[in-house]
């Protein structure tokens, strides 16, 4: 029998995949998967600081720092001051980044569609609600 968590990573990265087929398609195939799991982390419109992505993310600072410096190339993100400590940089969207986040937004929406196609709208409810419940 596999295991929860082997099923858990699986699916995880079978909605990666389906992700990064609509970001291919819609011309933003060079996010890598590091950016886009930093750009799911940053959310909305709030800029969040480099040390906070990295704690969700449970990665090194400089590796945060490595992926926003790449997704600024890109035009996506912008490095900014925090407005209440100079010495926290914080990551925020450029507008070319709000237009790709809307793409990918618009791609998950699909991707649940049709997973509540194949699986039924009930089922994928159930999902949502297990996953969104406090685990302790």
């Amino acid at each position: 029998m596999k295991t929860l968590r082997y099923l858990l990573a699986q699916r995880a990265q079978w909605m990666e995949n389906q992700l990064y087929d609509g970001a291919e398609a819609e011309g933003y195939g060079y996010v890598t998967p590091a950016m886009s799991r930093m750009f799911g982390q940053m959310g909305g419109k709030e800029p969040v600081s480099l040390s906070e992505l990295a704690r969700r993310l449970i990665v090194s600072r400089q590796a945060v720092h490595q992926m926003a410096n790449e997704a600024v190339k890109h035009g996506l993100v912008e490095l900014v001051d925090s407005p209440t400590n100079k010495r926290v940089r914080l990551v925020q969207f450029t507008p070319k980044g709000e237009a790709m986040w809307a793409s990918g937004s618009r791609t998950l929406a699909q991707i649940e569609a049709r997973l509540a196609e194949r699986l039924g709208a009930q089922d994928v409810e159930a999902l949502r609600r297990i996953l969104g419940a406090d685990w302790g």
